[in-house]
């Protein structure tokens, strides 16, 4: 029951606040996946060109986590979180602007920094200021405004880009550097970190070598393994699900609207995670959810029938975000207090080579004329790797408190 958490006013709007940044990270990247799409068509790319456009904002992701991760431990949790948002809102922003495909690179790039650093920094702040009976249940729940993010881009998608325009979704997404001047007022670092202000810091060669240390080691390899299988397919799929959608022949429009269909499916997905994850535990969480977002990523490729494929999707959406909601649950325990920014930032920050390298090798596929039941059964085959190293190598983290029980 979460009945102690949402009794403390403290702590519920720390959830809320943190959730609604995470809901702004999603949101810009989901409206990616549309204005690719919808740029793929006014400015003739093909899909290399759309597979780079979508690689270069994973690869700002990429750097983003492994700073914004080192910074936080350094720094503070607070600031860094509200460093990230006003660097992606800004750079989202001025994307509206650019005239040349070049230039959009470039302005993608530093909003990935400022996305992929926002993530690991916010469920670090929110698992170290929650108790931690509930601790798993609540980052689920954090995760699940990532959901709601979707589902916005998916509203702003369907009806703002076909009549107004790609440029104007990009104008909305600069909002969020509104709210961080409401955050930086209502949201405070986390008691474990403040706590810890008093003993000497770990500098960042020190941090690096504690996370690959002796009792740290196997944790480490377990989750960037996990991180790089989950988000390489989840960046493979997702942001190629409306393209995808027209390569199967459905007209632009018509993807949208399925595609915010099957991004509904998400919020159930991560309640009954967040369920499950204090009643089973985190590793059965992750394996089950994976394996069946697996099996649903097989039948999404394979689909055929407009009913197949909106259920297969419907599925792969609510399989795959519960897992999401566990992997954010899981990767802040593994480490200390002391270590661990930097530990899930630089955990993040290998998943998301992955997720370069996914939406790279679609578009490269898709050029090359490799049907699309291949290309997903790659993403298959990925995250069963990611299961089996979870399953038989990950460790139980359930009311366990890291900073008293060491590896």
């Amino acid at each position: 029951m979460m009945s102690n958490f949402w009794k403390d006013s403290k702590q519920r709007k720390l959830l809320i606040n943190a959730g609604i940044s995470w809901l702004f990270d999603a949101m810009d990247i989901g409206m990616l996946s549309f204005i690719v799409a919808a740029l793929a068509v006014s400015w003739n790319l093909d899909p290399g060109q759309v597979g780079w456009l979508t690689a270069i904002n994973s690869i700002g992701m990429a750097v983003g986590a492994a700073l914004a991760g080192a910074m936080a431990d350094r720094y503070g949790r607070k600031v860094i979180l509200l460093g990230t948002l006003v660097l992606f809102s800004l750079a989202t922003g001025f994307s509206a602007l650019a005239t040349s495909f070049a230039l959009l690179c470039v302005l993608r790039f530093i909003a990935g920094v400022g996305l992929g650093g926002e993530l690991p920094v916010a469920s670090t702040l929110v698992s170290e200021s929650v108790p931690i009976k509930e601790r798993g249940r609540v980052i689920v729940i954090l995760e699940s405004f990532w959901a709601a993010g979707w589902l916005v881009a998916a509203i702003i998608s369907y009806f703002v880009i076909p009549e107004y325009g790609w440029r104007i979704a990009f104008v909305i997404g600069a909002v969020p550097v509104f709210y961080a001047i409401y955050l930086r007022r209502n949201i405070e670092d986390s008691p474990r970190y403040l706590n810890q202000q008093r003993t000497k810091k770990l500098g960042l060669k020190q941090r690096i070598s504690f996370i690959w240390s002796q009792p740290y080691r196997k944790s480490t390899v377990v989750l960037w393994i996990l991180w790089f299988t989950v988000v390489f397919s989840y960046y493979g799929m997702f942001l190629w699900l409306p393209s995808v959608m027209v390569l199967k022949g459905f007209t632009l429009v018509k993807s949208f609207q399925y595609v915010l269909i099957m991004t509904l499916a998400q919020l159930p997905g991560y309640f009954t995670a967040a369920y499950f994850i204090e009643k089973l535990g985190r590793k059965f969480v992750l394996v089950v959810y994976l394996l069946l977002t697996a099996i649903c990523a097989l039948w999404f490729g394979l689909a055929q029938t407009e009913g197949s494929l909106l259920l297969a999707g419907a599925l792969l959406s609510f399989f795959n975000l519960g897992a999401w909601g566990g992997m954010y649950a899981y990767t802040p325990e593994l480490y200390p207090t002391e270590a661990r920014a930097t530990g899930v930032g630089l955990a993040t920050s290998f998943g998301r080579i992955g997720g370069i390298l996914g939406p790279f090798l679609v578009g490269m596929f898709v050029s090359e004329g490799i049907p699309i039941e291949i290309i997903f059964t790659i993403f298959f085959i990925s995250i069963l790797i990611g299961v089996i190293a979870v399953l038989f190598w990950g460790k139980e983290t359930k009311g366990i408190d890291p900073d008293l029980q060491r590896s």
